[in-house]
């Protein structure tokens, strides 16, 4: 742990991923129903699909933790966890409301038809990798953050997901 007192722009830095994780967070559970009913999803079956991203974060995130805690590589402890889950995110943004454009099958199995898996297996892709970036980030202020200033750090959090879910919900409005 460091036991001198970091700038606030380096305790600002230190937080900022925060910002993008609480955008991808605000992005899916604003419009995640919506891909999901385009899909041919049944809109009073729709809460049965919210089970998987709490369930995702329950598993994830502990093992994420433990992991990066015995990791020791040429980026340091927590970026590698950092970078995996930011390309998978940005990948499965990407795909995931396209679904409804790619040819799938018209088969179904456990009632539900390959778009809808497909959409199943993007959202528990997409939560594992947000879940993936935040653990890190959560304990990178308790590696890096003296004492004195943990305060400071964790207020920055709180303020970097704030403005991260409050773009994550105005940024489809912006765009459409």
């Amino acid at each position: 742990m460091n036991n001198t007192n970091l700038s606030f722009g380096k305790l600002f830095n230190l937080s900022f991923g925060f910002f993008g994780v609480q955008i991808a967070y605000a992005l899916q559970s604003a419009n995640i129903s919506r891909i999901f009913a385009t899909l041919g999803a049944d809109p009073h079956q729709l809460s049965f699909f919210w089970i998987l991203p709490p369930l995702m974060g329950m598993l994830v995130q502990p093992i994420i933790g433990k992991f990066s805690d015995k990791t020791w590589c040429s980026l340091g402890r927590r970026k590698p966890y950092l970078l995996i889950g930011a390309i998978i995110a940005i990948l499965v943004m990407i795909m995931l409301p396209n679904a409804g454009n790619f040819t799938f099958t018209q088969s179904v199995f456990l009632g539900l038809n390959a778009a809808m898996w497909f959409g199943l297996f993007s959202l528990m892709f997409l939560d594992t990798s947000i879940n993936i970036a935040m653990q890190p980030f959560k304990m990178m202020v308790g590696d890096m953050v003296n004492e004195e200033q943990k305060g400071l750090a964790y207020s920055i959090q709180s303020f970097l997901c704030n403005a991260g879910s409050l773009a994550g919900y105005i940024f489809p409005i912006l765009f459409t």
